[in-house]
């Protein structure tokens, strides 16, 4: 089938679209709008849609979820929401079409005046030169005008010699400045500055007013709390702050320097409160007060919400002799640290066996320098005695109260020995299977028992919980739900707290994971046809333990063939001819100990979906009123996999109903892979749209299905290939009147035309005849007067360069219509080819006529080269009186030059077709020598001769 081609149309609310060069498109639009871009695609099978976009902040919830079907909407469309969006088409032939369309989103936000004032002292007399400086600022897309106005009057440079404007350089345009130099009397007025983006989008312009007087003055402010503010935790909190200065009256707003308020806070008039505090509210809190004039001011407090927490202890052996132990007539010291805000509040006492303990000649207190280890005390025994064996209590706590003490015991006694760490038997290695839960056992001895710190050994790894290390008070560490990356070596190791300030005692244990078979493919499925091969390998990728692997082929629960492996990591099954009872569902299980792996296959003789075609050109006609037929086609996927197609079972529903009607087509022969096979669809009810499946049926039974939407509608077509347009539907195929033209065209059918129309002019029914279907024409009746005119524009074609990077030779199209100039005031009928970037008056037109030509529809036919995007044009002239009604019909886009008449060759082999199927069905014919399409002649698999005739005959009476 041909490769995907792709072009993005616009609906939604768009301001403009801009075709720019190097066809890169822009499409304008207000903030707030709508959005909907949509994507046109050709190709077959039908391509698989996707929209990305790139550019936009990375925040933009875009760029990871792309849009994966035709229409890309977005309501409301914001300010970041600008950008490139890209269309791409797959369908797995070529390369991807990709179009792409830049979004660019209008606004402008309310503009702000800010104030700037300096005062400068001349040295001789005593007076004060004050020059103020207005600046008025707005965001906005596209860039803004600025202009200034005092009171009523517009304020240009150069209009009053105190007054200066400029745009400072650096801001390009961002910002327009007003310099009021040496402040007079008549300076102290009422300044609007407009910010104006040219009405574009229909954004209307905004202003802003300052008042400046001689009282106007930047923000000052008090705060009446101290700093910092120490709390304990549950208090409530008051900051207040108010205004001393500043015109206009100043704006009040608090902010907290690590973040967002917290959610409870409540704010009024300047005063912030924080009821029941916690430690996670402390920060730098800080009022800002703004009023536009100067710089903001900024008063700062910082708010300590007290708190102790974390007690731990050490003990320390004599530094002076290389033992761990504690030993009689030597020193030995005892630590403790807790985490204390504010640190400068932290106070420790010491008690022995619960009584209060002062520091002495041989009990020496001490605080740790706070740089080394915040939060310490140490007791240094400097000769241990007998009598020094007892419970040593510190106790932490703070001065200003209202939060509870941490007291820690430590014990000195004869039994108190450093640690040691040991492996129970048997608990290294440890294996175990995935998905269980284990506990690594490390036996701590010694008294106190330190807390046990555990990481891995075997390699800069983090542990199950994802930190580098975990603590453990028993030294167990216990991982739930095993998994095989898991496997590897685990470090103990003793730490100081709770326990000995000495070398770490450590300990390694070795984990072992069991897993079964991890095995490819896990599901695959098999399509084959009776009596054909079938072949299947299942093959081990990891399995631990990876020796001693057995396998079992199944179909359904019957064992097929069983073995075990040797040097091999994968095993065969082969059907050498299959049967119908071979289809089904086989299993190769692959087994160690833990237990199987399993690779699936599903045999099926299903046959593979249709595909159907979506670029039939014109699949839709009409010959009677209320319904109308559907030129249904598609391709087979892989027709050869499994057995012949019979049939394809056709269903049909009209949507928003239950009911499907079902008939079988009939297939002879065998499809050919890419064949196009169609089938007509009649009898639809217009416009209704209807939801057709197709199945195929093989000797297995019915194949996948496809399903698809045929709806009653124009077709845009991407790119222009082929355009058609009958003015059978309402709006007529994007056909548009011209707005600077006197009347507009009329669309018509000759059943609903006033009887008391003019008589001797214009057409007693469309094209084809019929008094139903509907043509466009001019109505000359009063008020029109001679030389009035009426012109239909087509929508706007993109020209498809054959080789996209050039347009040297411009592709050249048929341009074809029919046209019925009968009445004795026939005026004249021209046809224009209008191109991007022409006036209508650049170019004259490509056909022209004048006159009355008799009471019969005539076709025109033209050549036309376009070299840019172009629309086509009709210009109806009135001519000198009533019976002048020109009509237009079967307007015709095809690419190509225009064939030329048919030779006699072609036209005799149509004579004696016809002249054959007359004699057989008796059936009288009367041919003139039209441009036959032959085309049009499809012969489907499961017509007949009767149906080929019918449709040449109906082929010839449309044409």
């Amino acid at each position: 089938g041909p490769p995907p081609t792709v072009r993005i149309v616009h609906s939604g609310h768009t301001c403009n679209v801009e075709e720019e060069r190097y066809s890169e498109r822009v499409y304008t639009i207000r903030e707030g709008e709508t959005l909907e871009l949509t994507c046109l695609v050709t190709g077959h099978p039908r391509p698989q849609i996707r929209w990305t976009k790139t550019a936009g902040s990375v925040s933009d919830r875009f760029q990871d979820s792309s849009v994966f079907n035709e229409t890309l909407h977005i309501a409301k469309i914001q300010r970041h929401q600008g950008g490139r969006y890209y269309c791409k088409a797959e369908n797995g032939l070529g390369s991807p079409a990709i179009k792409s369309i830049r979004v660019d989103v209008y606004y402008l936000d309310e503009p702000v005046v800010t104030v700037h004032q300096s005062i400068g002292e001349a040295k001789e007399q005593f007076y004060y030169e004050r020059t103020v400086f207005l600046r008025c600022i707005a965001n906005s897309n596209p860039p803004i005008r600025y202009s200034w106005y005092r009171g009523r009057d517009v304020l240009s440079q150069g209009s009053d010699k105190g007054v200066e404007i400029y745009e400072p350089f650096f801001t390009q345009g961002e910002t327009k400045i007003l310099k009021l130099k040496n402040l007079r009397p008549k300076d102290y007025a009422n300044y609007s500055c407009i910010a104006s983006i040219r009405n574009v989008c229909g954004i209307a312009d905004r202003r802003v007013v300052f008042r400046l007087t001689n009282k106007t003055a930047p923000a000052s402010i008090k705060l009446l709390v101290e700093d910092p503010i120490v709390v304990n935790p549950g208090q409530t909190v008051s900051l207040v702050c108010i205004t001393t200065g500043g015109e206009p009256t100043p704006s009040l707003n608090w902010t907290l320097s690590s973040g967002s308020l917290p959610e409870k806070s409540l704010m009024k008039d300047g005063t912030l409160t924080l009821p029941a505090i916690a430690s996670e509210d402390a920060g730098v809190y800080s009022c800002i007060a703004s009023n536009n004039v100067g710089n903001p001011a900024k008063k700062s407090t910082t708010i300590i919400v007290r708190a102790l927490k974390k007690g731990r202890f050490w003990i320390t052996p004599d530094p002076y002799h290389n033992d761990d132990n504690i030993q009689i007539g030597r020193e030995v010291k005892i630590s403790c640290q807790v985490e204390a805000t504010p640190p400068e509040e932290l106070q420790f006492s010491w008690l022995k066996n619960g009584r209060a303990l002062r520091s002495s000649e041989r009990m020496v207190i001490t605080q740790t320098d706070p740089d080394i280890s915040p939060g310490t005390t140490n007791l240094d025994i400097i000769d241990l005695k007998f009598t020094d064996f007892g419970t040593y209590t510190c106790v932490a706590s703070l001065r200003g109260g209202g939060i509870p003490e941490i007291s820690i015991d430590v014990n000195i006694s004869s039994t108190t020995v450093p640690p040691n760490l040991t492996v129970p038997r048997g608990k290294s290695p440890m294996a175990v299977r995935e998905g269980e839960t284990v506990e690594l056992e490390c036996l701590v001895s010694g008294k106190p028992k330190p807390i046990i710190l555990w990481s891995r050994a075997d390699k800069e790894a983090p542990m199950p919980d994802g930190s580098m290390q975990m603590e453990s008070y028993d030294g167990v560490l216990r991982i739930v739900n095993v998994s095989r990356e898991m496997s590897g070596s685990y470090r103990c190791q003793t730490s100081q707290y709770n326990g000995f300030n000495v070398k770490p005692r450590e300990a390694v244990i070795e984990l072992i994971v069991h897993y079964p078979p991890a095995v490819e493919p896990v599901w695959q499925e098999v399509r084959q046809g009776l009596g054909r091969p079938v072949a299947m390998n299942c093959r081990v990728l990891r399995a631990h333990p990876s020796r001693v692997l057995r396998y079992e082929w199944r179909l359904g629960s019957r064992l097929l063939h069983a073995g075990t492996f040797d040097s091999r990591d994968d095993t065969d099954y082969t059907i050498r001819s299959l049967v119908r009872e071979g289809y089904g569902e086989y299993t190769c299980d692959i087994i160690n100990e833990v237990g199987p792996g399993r690779c699936t296959f599903l045999v099926t003789g299903k046959a593979y979906p249709p595909e159907f075609y979506y670029d039939t050109y014109n699949p839709l006609w009409q010959n009677r009123p209320r319904v109308y037929g559907y030129k249904l086609q598609w391709t087979q996927m892989n027709p050869n996999a499994v057995d012949r197609i019979m049939a394809y079972r056709l269903g049909i529903r009209q949507t928003g109903q239950q009911r499907w009607w079902e008939q079988d087509i009939p297939v002879e022969g065998n499809i050919q892979k890419g064949e196009l096979i169609t089938h007509n669809l009649t009898e639809l009810i217009r416009p209704e749209a209807y939801v057709v499946r197709l199945t195929p049926i093989t000797r297995f039974g019915e194949g996948d299905s496809s399903t698809r939407v045929v709806t009653y509608s124009v077709p845009i077509n991407p790119y222009l290939r082929e355009f058609h347009c009958s003015f059978e539907e309402d709006p007529v195929c994007m056909f548009t009147q011209d707005k600077n033209d006197d009347f507009d065209w009329t669309r018509h059918s000759a059943a609903t035309r006033d009887t008391k129309y003019t008589p001797n002019t214009g057409p007693s029914g469309d094209r084809s005849s019929s008094k139903q279907g509907f043509y466009m024409y001019i109505e000359t009746s009063r008020p029109r007067k001679e030389g009035d005119t009426a012109r239909l524009l087509s929508p706007t074609f993109n020209v498809a360069p054959k080789n996209p990077h050039s347009i040297t030779s411009p592709p050249a199209y048929c341009f074809s219509f029919y046209y019925h100039m009968y009445g004795k005031h026939i005026g004249t009928l021209n046809a224009f080819v209008k191109q991007k970037g022409q006036s209508t008056s650049d170019a004259g037109p490509v056909w022209s006529l004048s006159g009355n030509q008799g009471d019969r529809w005539r076709q025109a036919k033209i050549s036309i080269h376009p070299t840019a995007s172009f629309q086509v044009m009709f210009e109806g002239i009135r001519g000198p009186g009533i019976e002048g009604d020109i009509a237009i019909d079967d307007v015709t886009l095809e690419e190509g030059e225009c064939p030329d008449p048919p030779s006699n060759r072609m036209y005799q082999t149509c004579i004696s077709m016809v002249t054959g199927l007359t004699w057989r069905f008796g059936l009288v014919l009367t041919l003139h020598p039209l441009n036959l399409p032959i085309k049009n002649l499809i012969i489907n698999k499961s017509n007949n001769s009767i149906n080929a005739f019918y449709l040449l005959y109906k082929t010839m009476i449309v044409h």
